[in-house]
Order: structure tokens, then C-alpha cells, then sequence
């Protein structure tokens, strides 16, 4: 199968005649919810969608999805991640952007050369942040805030990631 990159995540109902706010993950939100665009799911089986038209209300996109008519069947949609094929997203030019796929699995290490762990998931928060699964089996797993401050270095071709962790971050309490 191939890699899926998320572009949305389908929320709550908006009105009552089967529009869904989205949260947009994606950076072009015009081509991929333009109307008539089909969009596959995760779960397969709440889809694909065919885009019946959207629009920004109040910073927030509005999709009305072919079929879902009411404000019941937009709430059965609530949580659905909408998916593109990684195929589908072209390269970016700039070389301090990554798919979350291009970080998972990295090894990561500090400035000093430590081992640290392994990223296991970068998760969108306001803010993204590595999720690292520790070398040493310490319990819990770490946070580390995606950005050039702490994240110095970042070598998909290697297979590594550098951070360069202020005091405590890497503590286990």
C-alpha cells in the first residue's frame, strides 16, 4: 500500500445541512478540498469523499462532502483523518521541510553524540513535536519541540536527527 500523508481531519458539524469543519493539515487547502476533489479516509471504510464545496468561515474550513445531507451524517464523520497518496505531494524546495514519514524512525542523537532514542511519531499541537522513544528504555517517552533551536540537524538520507536539548528536557520526571 502506499504511504498516506494526512491533509484533514474531519470535526464537528457546522449547521444543520451536513457541512463538517476541517482541521487543515495540509499547506494547500484550495487544491486539495477544491470541489469535486475525491479524498480518500483513514478509515478506508468511511470513504473516499468527494469534496461538494468548501469555504472559510472564521478562520476554519467549511466542507460539504457529496451525500452527507444532514447534520447526523456530518457527525458521523467527526474524527475521520482525510489522505492523499505521499505520491501525490510534490517535493518541496525547501530543505527544512518534511512529510512526518520522513522523521519516524530516525535515530536520534545530541550535539554531544548521545544516543537519545528513535523518533516514533511527530504529533501537531500548536506547535509539532518529535515524539522519541528513549535508547536507554527509560520509562515514558520524550517531547521535543520540532524547531531549529532544538532540532539543529536533521539528515533523512542518514537516518538521524541532532537536538540540542536545554537542562531537563531529557529527564525522565
Amino acid at each position: 500500500m502506499a504511504e498516506r500523508i494526512v491533509i484533514g481531519r474531519i470535526g464537528r458539524p457546522h449547521g444543520v445541512r451536513g457541512d463538517s469543519t476541517v482541521d487543515v493539515r495540509t499547506d494547500d487547502p484550495e487544491l486539495r478540498f477544491a470541489p469535486g476533489t475525491e479524498i480518500a479516509t483513514d478509515p478506508e471504510s468511511a470513504g473516499p469523499l468527494t469534496v461538494e464545496r468548501a469555504r472559510w468561515h472564521s478562520g476554519r474550513l467549511i466542507v460539504r462532502f457529496a451525500g452527507v445531507d444532514d447534520r447526523n451524517a456530518a457527525e458521523e464523520l467527526r474524527g475521520i483523518w482525510l489522505v492523499v497518496d505521499a505520491s501525490d505531494i510534490p517535493v518541496s524546495d525547501d530543505p527544512e521541510d518534511f512529510h512526518d514519514s520522513q522523521l519516524v524512525g530516525l535515530a536520534v542523537r545530541t550535539v554531544d553524540g548521545a544516543d537519545v532514542g528513535e523518533v516514533t511519531d511527530v504529533r501537531h499541537h500548536g506547535q509539532d513535536l518529535l515524539v522519541i522513544r528513549r535508547a536507554d528504555g527509560g520509562r515514558g517517552e520524550l517531547l521535543v519541540p520540532f524547531v531549529a533551536a532544538l532540532v539543529p540537524e536533521v539528515d533523512v538520507a542518514g537516518g538521524r536527527l541532532v537536538i540540542d536539548p536545554p537542562p531537563g528536557l531529557l529527564d525522565e520526571d
